[in-house]
This record gives structure tokens, sequence and C-alpha cells, in this order.
């Protein structure tokens, strides 16, 4: 995993480092003059408890993070992209030949005086790791030099995040960057996308679905607080440990035995490999009766999909294909 600061295990910590100062100050305002007159500006919109006034798109966006990039490259907005930085997956195709055309200013998260060698205006986060103070890139700190920032709804979400959060991201991004059509447009192909994979999981009893992100002496696994939930539950299955009240949580292997999972999901990311990770499980004798195990009953999914952004509605058809 040496893509990722030490896997999503890193991540989810993470979230509880952001300072308070960076979710409850006012990035105030920012551009004037002709620009500022552009449709549907000056926007208003308050992130992460973080108000900020556009008085114009930004220009030089600076995404971190699979989702937040493939957020802006979904929108159309390569141009404004002045750099990009911590891609821990291989682009979709749909965007490779805009991606393939971005600076990428570092391979995991830049230094701040290397994000601010590319002069943005606009910072985007997919995760809360993007804006750790200890790392000088706190959203205070961009404030501080003039530049705006966003960070993925899922990294402040205070209750379950579910599909409407996706729908939201994508449209708050849409209206900040003055293409709000494009976002609503992306939105409606969605929903009807959502609707069609529904409608094949009707009237079929969920499957209990047991998340394997990784683990040895505990199972580290998907909580109910997550994307990564609603997305099982579209799909036509039941997260065994979406009781727990987090995006990801360490459970113990006799849990995962008296829970029964029919299914167990494999997060694909990282050094370790899906074969691996299930010759893990599938010789674990501690496991031996659990239905999922004796039936060899896997799905797999990438990492990049269960996030709060534009795979998660694919990725609910992809699942329900494989339960």
């Amino acid at each position: 995993m040496s893509r990722r600061p030490t896997g999503i295990r890193a991540l989810a910590a993470a979230a509880l480092l952001v300072p308070l100062a960076a979710c409850s100050s006012s990035d105030g305002e920012a551009g004037t003059g002709p620009a500022a007159r552009a449709a549907g500006f000056p926007y208003t919109v308050t992130n992460c408890g973080v108000k900020t006034t556009y008085q114009a798109p930004p220009k030089r966006a600076v995404p971190m993070n699979q989702h937040a990039t493939e957020v802006l490259l979904e929108l159309g907005l390569k141009d404004r992209i002045a750099g990009t930085a911590y891609l821990d997956d291989q682009v979709l195709p749909q965007y490779e030949k805009a991606y393939k055309s971005l600076p990428v200013i570092a391979k995991e998260y830049p230094s701040y005086e290397k994000l601010l060698s590319v002069n943005p205006d606009y910072v985007y986060g997919g995760y809360a790791s993007a804006f750790l103070a200890g790392d000088g890139r706190s959203r205070a700190a961009l404030a501080k030099s003039g530049i705006h920032s966003r960070l993925n709804v899922e990294g402040c979400a205070k209750r379950p995040v579910s599909m409407d959060d996706v729908y939201r991201e994508v449209r708050e991004v849409g209206s900040t960057f003055g293409v709000r059509d494009r976002a609503d447009r992306w939105v409606k192909g969605a929903q009807r996308e959502l609707a069609a994979t529904a409608a094949r999981a009707k009237d079929k009893k969920p499957r209990a679905v047991f998340v394997y992100d990784s683990g040895d002496k505990t199972a580290f696994t998907a909580g109910g607080r997550g994307i990564g939930n609603d997305i099982i539950e579209r799909a036509g299955g039941r997260n065994v440990f979406g009781d727990v009240d987090k995006s990801f949580s360490d459970a113990s292997w006799e849990k995962v035995v008296e829970r029964r999972p029919e299914t167990i999901l494999i997060l694909d990311y990282g050094a370790t490999t899906v074969e691996q990770k299930k010759k893990r499980l599938l010789q674990d004798p501690v496991l031996q009766d659990v239905p999922a195990v004796k039936n060899k009953s896997f799905a797999v999914l990438r990492l990049s999909d269960v996030v709060t952004g534009v795979r998660a509605p694919e990725a609910v058809r992809k699942l329900a294909a494989q339960l």
C-alpha cells in the first residue's frame, strides 16, 4: 500500500485529527472584476463547517485523492486543474486521456510549498488527511494564502453517508465552478442507473455481506456510517456490521463468525492482492463454518469504488451483479 498513507485505517484516523479551526472559520471572499459577474455568482456554500462565498469560478484547482480528481474530470473541468496529487488507483477509462494531460505535483500529498508552487486558487481534498494541520496544509492555512478549499462531505460526516451525499457533492462542486447544469445531468444519469439496479434486485432477500478491507489479528471492515454501507444495501445486500457507527472499524473474527455472512466483499487496493486476501480467509480455521467461506462466495470492488464520488452508482451495479 505504498500509494496510501497507511491505507484506509490512516484515512479514517486522520478524519479525527482535522483541527476544529479548519471546520469553523470563514474563507471570506475572493475574485473581483468582470469574471465576478458570471451566471450563478456570487455563490455561497458551507462545506464541513467552512462558509465560502465565490465571486467567480476557480481557475486553478488542485484536487487531491482519487474521487476529488474524478469529480472535476467528470464535470469537464480539465482546463481548470493546475495540478493533481495522490491518485491511489487507475483513473476510469473515460478520464484517462484528460488525466494524462494534467501535471502531477506529488505522488502522495504535496508539501505546502509544493502546493503553492502551482499557484492554486482552490484545493479539493477527498479525505480529511488532505488538510492535516501538522503537514501545513490546513484549510485555515490555505485561506490565509487566499486559497479556497473543499473537503469531500464524507470526510466530516456526523451521520451515515448515502447516495444523496454523492449528489450533493457533485452539485456543490458543479455550482462552485459554474457548471451546475453538467452536475445536474450527471445526477439524473446516476439516478436512472440506480433505479434500474433497484428494479433488478426487487423482491430479493437481502444477502448478508461482510466487507473485508484488511487485517489479520482483527478484521478491518466497513461500518454503517460510510457510503459503502449504502452501496451494499442498494445492491441487495445487508452489511453485517452496519450497526457500527463508523465508516471503518476493527471487528474480532469471533464477531464475523457470529454474524454469519453469506458473501464476503473484498476491497481491492494496495500491495495485498485479492487472491491473497481470499487465501487468508479460506485457510483460517476459525472461519470454516462461515457460510461465505464454506461456499467460497466472494465479491470484489476497488477501494476507490466505495467512497463518495462519481464511481458510487456504478459500484452498486457491479456489486449487485456479483451478489
